[in-house]
């Protein structure tokens, strides 16, 4: 069966399509067939795994608008265990497209079942909004993970994706749950970091995940050379703490355990 992780937060800069990136890079590693979809606009997924978008890539516009393009079409294949769909800014236009269309919420989750079995994790990249796009990854979803920036107003940011993820829960996907929520670009030395990072793990508990990722020019480096920080740097601590990640990620979707 397969577990389909959506990674959301509404705002924009704390690390989603990094922590996309390199946890399925980090899950392939450990031999887990992953597919990465990319679900934002502005396709920094799609640029960060060196796909160049031209007018005969199927990209997940096409799967959501175009009922003649299966969920399959848009599959490519990145690496052993790693395949991705791809987006462009042509996704922009779905969020007004997709208005009028029936069960609009629920049409990504109707368009991934015919791969379920394919692969063991999927993981959905979001736009930085909470948007019908968003609202479309977290029914799709079984779980969420919710990168979060250590610093103060980033609290009240994630106070509201929980509200929203509840309020999906509760009305169109039951089995929704909080898989974690996960420190990023957590600068050392600072007070400031350490305080918000203690009260989040007072206010959610073990939902907080225990690894840390640490703000770090190595990130911005293997962007720019469309690579993971997992294949760029792999003896990084930013490289062994999304491995770590992804243990702990197979550990809570196959066990239960926090």
């Amino acid at each position: 069966m397969t577990y389909i992780i959506t990674v959301a937060n509404q705002k924009g800069g704390v690390g989603k399509t990094t922590t996309v990136i390199n946890l399925g890079v980090a899950l392939a590693q450990l031999n887990k067939k992953t597919l990465l979809i990319d679900l934002d606009p502005q396709g920094a997924l799609s640029v960060g795994l060196g796909i160049n978008i031209d007018e005969d890539v199927v990209t997940i516009y096409d799967v959501l608008m175009d009922e003649a393009v299966s969920v399959s079409q848009a599959v490519r294949p990145v690496q052993t265990y790693l395949d991705v769909i791809p987006a462009d800014i042509d996704l922009a236009a779905a969020e007004i497209e997709l208005i009028p269309e029936l069960r609009r919420e629920l049409i990504l989750r109707n368009e991934l079942q015919a791969l379920d079995g394919w692969y063991d994790y999927v993981l959905i990249d979001c736009p930085p909004s909470l948007n019908l796009l968003t609202v479309n990854a977290l029914c799709a979803a079984d779980g969420v993970i919710v990168p979060m920036q250590c610093e103060f107003f980033a609290i009240r940011m994630v106070r509201l994706l929980l509200d929203s993820i509840n309020r999906t829960r509760d009305r169109l996907n039951p089995d929704l749950e909080l898989l974690g929520i996960l420190a990023t670009m957590y600068s050392t030395g600072t007070v400031h970091a350490r305080e918000v990072l203690d009260e989040v793990r007072a206010l959610y508990g073990d939902k907080v995940f225990e690894t840390v990722i640490y703000k770090s020019i190595r990130f911005a480096e293997a962007s720019v050379a469309h690579k993971s920080i997992v294949e760029y740097a792999g003896r990084h601590k930013g490289a062994q703490a999304y491995l770590e990640l992804a243990e702990k990620v197979v550990e809570r979707t196959t066990t239960g355990e926090s």
